[in-house]
């Protein structure tokens, strides 16, 4: 655990979620630090890189998932 201005972050491995040309993309088990009090999560830049070599990559994913969407207007 880090306690930086009064703050503490755990170190965790977390789920990454981005929206590129309208499809979603997850990335899991990406290392991070987390914010015990607002659960705000912190990436390090090589970690950043990495994330962005992987959506920009053609490789195939590990596995795919079906998700509901809601419009928020509509409800």
């Amino acid at each position: 655990m880090v306690n930086t201005l009064d703050e503490e972050f755990i170190e965790q491995k977390v789920a990454y979620t981005l929206e590129i040309d309208g499809r979603f993309i997850v990335v899991e088990g990406v290392p991070a630090r987390v914010s015990l009090h607002s659960g705000e999560r912190f990436f390090s830049p090589k970690t950043v890189e990495r994330l962005h070599s992987i959506f920009w990559s053609q490789l195939a994913p590990s596995r795919l998932i079906e998700t509901p969407v809601y419009d928020f207007a509509a409800a």
